[in-house]
């Protein structure tokens, strides 16, 4: 399935669905990066959101979504966009004869497949099968006459309904084609075509089991060539940011995969725009996990990375992250917070986030404000936060007695007092024993 890139349409490759940017959302728009590391069918859900965004759909995104999906079989769909672009209620002859095929080949490969389908869901036939595909081939040849034929057909059937837009039919057609296949590379594509169908049926448990298997795949088959690794991973990469940020319980396992070693690498050599959703992430897992070594190592991780990776990418959310923890410069990492808000609120993948990514934000601000400070005007904070000075008080009452600060609030002088106890000389100075 790695194959069914979408075409290079101008309007999509080159950026210009938008005009010339007019806000900050449009300014760091992720859309021309992303597109590349995508199929055209995970492509879809992007420009879908982009026509929410910007309101009444235009026609530089409409013809973007013609482009994208013209050389697929959804015939009927492309046909309507063929007739809102040029303004007519005709279909020209060629989507009506494409529609016909499309019929046509839909009704011969369900005869085709119509045996094999059978008995894969044939409890008494499954039972008898083994993990050895060369053994299961052989026993369904002897005993129901299957052949290799047979097997490839569950995969042209299952690209073919997955171009329908029939995902559920293309991931269950896949899947049995992997259960016998012994076509290392079609097994590939098969599980990149079932990943893909997955995701678009949000049927996420099954995305993460899927996640793994392609994981492993691209850690064991690609071993002896490097390159083919990092193109893989980086596409993974990409294709994880769907469950990413829709499902929860995939938060913890994908940011630990993707600051694995040879994840963070691929970030690093080839999409290092990806550091905005691993920001957030690590950002949103703040009050969830903000005690744990595993957070801390993440956050200390991911400050090292976007401060290696400055001069290649930034945007809002990677210049908050340096404001505070690189510069300490709370004025500026304010200001980046507001403009990270706008990125995130046009963001397909983070849209959803972004109320948590300031809240956790804001905290953080605090925190570290208050480790540096032992006497904090209460004003001060509050504008630094964007809260007005009620807002402001309650903030900081609620951040002492969540986060255990040391700190006693004086209402009269509108100041909090932190009481930083000093450290011993064994914890201000690291001692080394010289090697005999």
């Amino acid at each position: 399935m790695t194959d069914n890139k979408p075409p290079t349409a101008e309007a999509i490759s080159n950026g210009e669905i938008h005009a010339a940017p007019t806000t900050i959302a449009q300014k760091y728009d992720l859309l021309p990066k992303l597109i590349p590391n995508l199929d055209r069918h995970l492509t879809f859900p992007l420009l879908e959101n982009l026509s929410g965004v910007e309101g009444d759909e235009s026609s530089e995104v409409l013809k973007a979504k013609y482009e994208l999906l013209k050389q697929t079989n959804m015939t009927d769909y492309v046909a309507s966009l063929w007739q809102e672009i040029n303004d007519s209620d005709d279909v020209p002859d060629e989507f009506v004869r494409k529609r016909d095929d499309v019929l046509q080949r839909l009704s011969l490969f369900t005869e085709e497949t119509k045996q094999i389908d059978e008995l894969l869901n044939d409890e008494s036939v499954v039972s008898n099968l083994r993990s050895d595909k060369v053994a299961n081939l052989k026993f369904l040849e002897q005993q129901h006459g299957v052949t290799a034929q047979m097997v490839d057909m569950l995969y042209d059937y299952g690209r073919f309904q997955y171009n329908c837009g029939s995902y559920a039919n293309a991931a269950h057609l896949l899947d049995q084609f992997r259960i016998l296949s012994t076509d290392n590379d079609k097994a590939s594509s098969a599980s990149w075509g079932k990943l893909a169908a997955d995701i678009l049926t949000t049927n996420w448990e099954v995305v993460m089991e899927e996640i793994n298997k392609v994981k492993e795949s691209i850690d064991t088959k690609l071993f002896n060539n490097p390159l083919a690794q990092l193109d893989h991973r980086t596409w993974l990469i990409h294709w994880t940011l769907f469950p990413f940020f829709n499902y929860e319980p995939a938060r913890d396992t994908i940011t630990e995969m993707l600051f694995s070693p040879s994840f963070i690498n691929s970030i690093q050599t080839n999409c290092p725009w990806i550091l905005r959703y691993l920001a957030a992430a690590v950002i949103t897992n703040r009050s969830r996990t903000r005690n744990t070594g595993a957070y801390q190592k993440q956050l200390k991780d991911l400050v090292r990375v976007v401060r290696q990776e400055g001069y290649e990418y930034n945007d809002p959310v990677t210049e908050f992250i340096k404001a505070l923890y690189v510069d300490f410069d709370f004025e500026e990492a304010q200001k980046k917070l507001s403009e990270a808000e706008e990125v995130l609120r046009g963001d397909f993948f983070l849209a959803a986030s972004a109320d948590a990514f300031v809240d956790a934000a804001r905290h953080l601000i605090s925190e570290s404000y208050c480790k540096i400070h032992q006497r904090i005007d209460i004003k001060d904070l509050s504008a630094r936060l964007g809260l007005n000075l009620d807002e402001g008080e309650k903030w900081i009452v609620n951040l002492i007695r969540d986060t255990r600060m040391d700190g006693k609030l004086d209402y009269k002088e509108g100041t909090v007092l932190m009481n930083h106890p000093a450290n011993s000389v064994y914890q201000q100075v690291r001692i080394y024993k010289i090697p005999d």
